[in-house]
């Protein structure tokens, strides 16, 4: 009987004692778990959807998708202007009616701001319904990469050229120079571009690059005055007459011989 007794009572200390070992184990273990989520989150999170919830950041509320666009892109819009000469006002009015506000599903999925087509594009790639069904667009790693193509667009075709005789803060200009030299086809295109520049002031963004750094983009064989973008349809001689001159006149402030004018073409109208 004596020995019975001592055998359960062994069983009873030895099981007492692996249930402590086994929950200080178990403690021992939440413990690593907690801190190594500390070191990571700052926080002590009870599960996964809280580590994600941690690790999103706290963003300042915008009255508009368009002003939280416009926080957001201002600075990258004002190196491009510093880089490229086009005016950050333009490049952010651009950005927001062709990206519907960084909502549009290109911009969203793609990172294209301004629907930038494949052409010669050799990265990654979406299609898309524009013009014709399923047309492909060029996809971004970041949106930078399509603010910067953008400006590449812009600076490296002939028929832009023209646009960079103009002073870099004339966004008016610019907007109806883009839709003269076939940027788009939609006839009130300048008009939604100045009203957007006007509404959100994006014209700050051209000043504050200014005054770090002044400075005028103007052809050296252009007289100085005020300039007028060739558009389709016009003449020598209906443009003189909107700005009542002469044609030999405007012929004489643009050292232009002939009649020929081209379209995007940046003419001094006035000295």
């Amino acid at each position: 009987m004596k020995k019975i007794a001592v055998i359960v009572l062994g069983v009873l200390v030895f099981g007492c004692g692996a249930s402590k070992r086994s929950a200080q184990t178990q403690k021992d273990r939440d413990t690593t778990r907690v801190v190594i989520d500390k070191r990571t989150t700052g926080t002590t999170p009870t599960n996964t959807d809280a580590v994600k919830e941690a690790e999103v950041p706290k963003t300042t509320n915008y009255a508009s998708p368009t002003e939280a666009y416009i926080a957001q892109y201002s600075g990258i819009a004002q190196e491009e202007m510093k880089l490229y000469g086009i005016p950050a006002s333009i490049t952010l009015a651009q950005g927001i009616l062709e990206s519907g506000s960084g909502k549009g599903r290109l911009s969203v999925q793609a990172n294209n701001h301004f629907g930038i087509k494949c052409h010669e594009w050799t990265g990654e790639r979406i299609y898309h319904d524009d013009d014709r069904r399923q047309e492909c667009f060029r996809k971004y790693n970041h949106s930078k990469y399509s603010y910067r193509d953008h400006s590449l667009f812009l600076k490296e075709r002939k028929r832009y050229r023209g646009l960079f005789d103009l002073k870099i803060d004339d966004y008016k200009g610019w907007a109806r120079g883009l839709k003269a030299a076939g940027y788009a086809t939609d006839r009130k295109y300048p008009d939604k571009l100045i009203s957007l520049i006007e509404r959100y002031q994006l014209h700050r963004f051209d000043h504050e690059v200014m005054g770090a750094a002044p400075r005028t983009v103007v052809s050296s064989h252009v007289k100085t005055g005020a300039k007028y973008v060739v558009e389709k349809g016009d003449t020598l001689y209906s443009i003189s007459k909107k700005f009542n001159l002469t044609v030999e006149r405007l012929q004489q402030l643009n050292n232009i011989k002939g009649t020929t004018i081209d379209v995007g073409q940046v003419l001094v109208v006035n000295q």
